[in-house]
């Protein structure tokens, strides 16, 4: 039997593109996780379709793993992975449990995106690290939403900002501290940063340089409140920061 990689690849050249940022980058994550089939019908109507060949293979598996989202991803492997895995904390309500680990592999990313890299390297225990498959789909059906909304504006523009070695290195310095960002334990850390991250992949998942210059503002925004944050512990505590933030929640709450 083939295996996942080569048939992915098959899936890739079967509905017309060659990465996902040739395309609508939600109709495709729709496509590869949330549909039942790619194509219900067989294309000849001689036996069966190809996506029933396929799912078995990728559909079917209980978990996904980094090595699949690196298969699935194609050319645009770095904006892909980044909008992707800063998706469960940049929700409005963050899923629990993904910051740190996400994170670490974000900033991994980074750095590679800093020195230049064409292509990311895992080490081979995040590379096959599994994650449930009906966690994955529920956080991408409620991320759906919000990447139309980038999606209705995105298109190549100021493409050095993404494609020029200087602009990747930018790209790259930003997203890599607010990944250590996420990775800090403390309130209100996390989500920020994330959006940031969320928002300057999108960018250059497209080639959209204003969208990235827009995602970098928001983690020029994210630095300065997690250090306003950790200025504060420091001169609180962090049993202070913690009664601050509950009675900011409380006054906010409707």
């Amino acid at each position: 039997m083939p295996s996942a990689s080569v048939l992915i690849y098959c899936y890739r050249v079967f509905i017309g593109i060659g990465s996902f940022g040739m395309a609508k980058l939600s109709v495709e994550l729709q496509k590869y996780f949330l549909s039942e089939s790619v194509d219900a019908v067989p294309a000849d109507g001689l036996g069966e379709s190809f996506s029933s060949q396929m799912n078995p293979v990728i559909k079917t598996d209980q978990e996904v793993t980094l090595n699949e989202l690196l298969d699935i991803a194609g050319e645009r492997t770095f904006g892909f992975l980044f909008v992707l895995l800063s998706l469960p904390s940049a929700l409005p309500i963050p899923a629990p449990g993904y910051s740190t680990p996400f994170g670490v592999v974000m900033f991994l990313l980074a750095m590679q995106l800093i020195i230049g890299r064409d292509q990311p390297w895992m080490p081979e225990r995040f590379r096959y690290r599994g994650f449930e498959r009906t966690t994955i789909q529920g956080l991408i059906e409620k991320g759906i939403p919000w990447l139309q909304k980038i999606e209705l504006v995105a298109r190549p523009r100021l493409t050095p900002v993404c494609t020029s070695r200087v602009g990747q290195m930018v790209i790259g310095i930003a997203i890599a501290l607010m990944s250590i960002s996420m990775m800090i334990p403390i309130p209100l850390t996390n989500t920020l940063p994330a959006i940031g991250i969320f928002v300057t992949g999108f960018g250059l998942l497209d080639d959209d340089g204003a969208i990235s210059l827009g995602g970098l503002t928001i983690c020029a925004i994210s630095a300065a409140a997690t250090s306003a944050i950790l200025y504060l512990i420091a001169r609180v505590g962090f049993e202070g920061m913690t009664r601050a933030v509950d009675a900011a929640k409380e006054w906010i709450r409707p």
